[in-house]
């Protein structure tokens, strides 16, 4: 039984710094971390500076389009497809008003799934162009996912969004947007969790290179990143009423076929 909020941790950061929203910066301080790594990696193997000068938009675009209309179709069909407003606000970063007017939002709903599919789309275009190998491309990528996906999950936490269920565990953080309960931060695992994988696939892509290249890199990220996500539902709240007659939630359900592709990826015949 919950006796003593005192003993928690009480979470009300401001939603800025300076002009900047925690969020957006969180995003773009991963991004750009990731695009470092990768530009280090493509020095490694040396791969032509001009078929790595593309990569960022490609993989900007890409996640943050999978992303918006991954949230969009998967966790709220209902309002953004049944109406030409809400089919307008899918697309663009803005709210109608009451009024007959509008505001500018940003994007309020980001799915990782949605990220996820829409970045690998996004590289396998990328790779049509440039003609480099698609398996060598993903694997370079997945290398790096872990640090840009660790921030985008300490921007949810300063949102206080995607918030974990009501519990008694001592490191319990009250949400002081959301209500007074002390509940999981669900956002702080996922970002450690995700930082472990950054330094565990830095330490392997040393000791086997040999295996850039052969998809083995990508399929360990997908299984990684998607086991734990599948883990890691039990200790969040629901995202959407519509989740809680089924008997696993949304996140659980897109997680199943990445970690289905990525252990496939991992143990096929590879050749680099």
């Amino acid at each position: 039984m919950i006796t003593d909020l005192l003993t928690y941790i009480s979470w009300n950061p401001s939603l800025t710094f300076g002009p900047f929203r925690w969020y957006s910066l969180c995003w773009l301080i991963g991004l750009a971390l990731a695009y470092l790594v990768v530009k280090r990696l493509y020095k490694e193997q040396r791969i032509k500076d001009e078929l790595f000068d593309p990569l960022f938009i490609y993989c900007f675009l890409g996640i943050l389009i999978g992303a918006r209309l991954g949230h969009c179709i998967f966790y709220q069909p209902d309002y953004y497809l049944t109406s030409m407003k809400g089919f307008v606000e899918m697309l663009l970063p803005i709210h109608f008003l009451a009024d007959g007017g509008w505001k500018f939002t940003g994007y309020e709903g980001l799915a990782s799934h949605g990220g996820t599919l829409g970045l690998i789309i996004a590289l396998w275009l990328y790779v049509r162009h440039t003609k480099l190998s698609i398996w060598r491309v993903l694997d370079n990528i997945a290398i790096a996912t872990g640090v840009t996906a660790s921030f985008i999950r300490l921007g949810n936490l300063m949102n206080s969004e995607i918030i974990g269920k009501v519990t008694d565990v001592p490191w319990a953080f009250i949400f002081e947007r959301v209500d007074m309960m002390p509940r999981h931060p669900g956002q702080l695992y996922e970002a450690i969790a995700y930082a472990v994988l950054f330094v565990l696939m830095w330490w392997l892509h040393k000791r086997l290179p040999e295996k850039i290249g052969t998809g083995w890199y990508f399929g360990l990220c997908l299984t990684y990143i998607f086991t734990f996500r599948f883990f890691i539902e039990y200790t969040k709240e629901i995202q959407e009423a519509f989740e809680a007659s089924l008997p696993l939630d949304m996140g659980q359900l897109l997680s199943i076929p990445f970690i289905v592709v990525g252990l496939i990826c991992m143990f096929r015949k590879q050749k680099a």
